[in-house]
């Protein structure tokens, strides 16, 4: 049984505007994210289209922006999605689950996907893994991040706001196993530790997967 999407969806329908205010310039403070973002840049090269799922308020969209690539936003909540358009109207931004996303078959050239996965369950994780193997190119990259380890946490306020949410970690050989089950190669699983008073003090992990390319026998 999965956490109930019209939960994460009101939490931050919620918190929109003191989310976005909170972490719209996150990776200035955070070099890991800065350095794993400008290897995807360089990685993804001028293949397109490339999305940001789970874009909240645009950071990380508007970060590979400044980089160089083409990139629009998806995000399950209307009211960050605004947030997003505000702080960033040069970028497209649309809303969308990534639970049941709402494009082709092997289609996009890359997904980068910043703490997605926070609110999902296991069973969760393997539905939007299999969702995100099956709209990505062949030879299409894969970069999203998580908290590590095996706890939910509940919580009841976020941002000053009430709220009612369930926060997940997983292990890092869920993670794998999970991808390489979803059809993934060439999957690179970066830790690192928190960086103390700019974000919440979890291990953090950086994945790389790729979907490979189909060869046709002669």
């Amino acid at each position: 049984m999965g956490q109930n999407l019209n939960k994460v969806e009101n939490l931050y329908d919620t918190v929109a505007k003191e989310y976005a205010d909170t972490f719209s310039g996150e990776h200035e403070k955070k070099p890991k994210d800065q350095e794993i973002l400008h290897r995807f840049s360089q990685e993804i090269g001028d293949r397109r289209p490339v999305w940001d799922f789970g874009c909240g308020p645009g950071q990380t969209t508007k970060y590979l922006k400044n980089l160089g690539i083409e990139i629009s936003g998806l995000d399950l909540s209307e009211k960050i999605l605004e947030q997003a358009r505000a702080i960033h109207p040069e970028i497209h931004f649309r809303k969308g689950n990534i639970l049941e996303l709402e494009f082709e078959n092997d289609s996009i050239a890359g997904v980068v996907a910043f703490y997605a996965i926070v609110h999902f369950t296991e069973e969760q994780v393997g539905i939007a893994f299999r969702e995100v193997f099956r709209v990505l190119q062949p030879a299409g990259i894969f970069l999203f991040t998580y908290h590590i380890g095996e706890e939910t946490i509940h919580i009841d306020e976020f941002l000053g706001k009430k709220i009612d949410i369930d926060f997940m970690f997983f292990p890092t050989d869920f993670i794998f196993s999970c991808l390489k089950g979803s059809g993934f190669k060439k999957i690179e699983i970066i830790e690192r530790e928190p960086y103390p008073g700019v974000e919440y003090e979890s291990r953090r992990a950086y994945v790389f997967a790729i979907k490979p390319v189909v060869r046709k026998s002669p």
